[in-house]
């Protein structure tokens, strides 16, 4: 393993495979939290945080644990990220309530944000090591936010545009997301 190994996992995890602007996993807090950029970027940064925690814990578990059982790996992920959902909500509510409130219920639907799951298993699928799994969570965290917070930096300036009626709300983020998976296809060719 070479930092250029790294640097292509952590590249292709951001941005060319990102797992909501190219397989569109992890849609619903997507379209939940991206009316505002400052909740869309809290919002991302938790992403992050469990994404790094859940790609970690879900690699010790399978090195160690899940090697003799793989029919239990996808129940296992999910008790994991519910778990860690439910750490990150606590210390919140304790440390920042604020931000606590601003997510609301959008907080717990990180635990079902199948883009968690979906790194989870991509990671195991690709036999990856615990440095190459650390900078995979780290880019697709990283990933998500960018494409929460790009989104609702699209939503806050749409406010003051006339959208047609029928558009207006999620069909406007819909095409919006469309479009922006488009953009995000271009980094598809790259070779690193």
């Amino acid at each position: 393993m070479n930092d250029q190994t790294l640097f292509s996992i952590f590249f292709s995890a951001m941005v060319v495979n990102n797992f909501t602007l190219a397989m569109f996993l992890g849609l619903c807090p997507f379209m939940g939290v991206s009316a505002r950029v400052e909740t869309a970027l809290r919002m991302g940064l938790a992403n992050i945080f469990v994404l790094v925690l859940t790609s970690l814990s879900a690699w010790v578990l399978n090195t160690y644990i899940l090697q003799a059982a793989p029919y239990l790996r996808i129940i296992s992920f999910i008790i994991v990220v519910a778990s860690l959902v439910q750490i990150v909500e606590m210390v919140m509510d304790r440390y920042a309530p604020a931000l606590y409130a601003a997510l609301g219920v959008f907080l717990p639907l990180i635990a079902v944000n199948c883009a968690i799951l979906g790194a989870s298993l991509w990671m195991v699928e690709r036999n990856y090591t615990l440095a190459e799994s650390t900078v995979f969570g780290i880019g697709s965290g990283i990933g998500w936010a960018l494409a929460i917070v790009a989104l609702a930096a699209i939503r806050e300036r749409l406010r003051y545009h006339d959208i047609p009626p029928p558009l207006r709300g999620l069909g406007i983020t819909f095409i919006i997301t469309g479009l922006m998976a488009i953009g995000f296809m271009a980094f598809g060719g790259i070779q690193l």
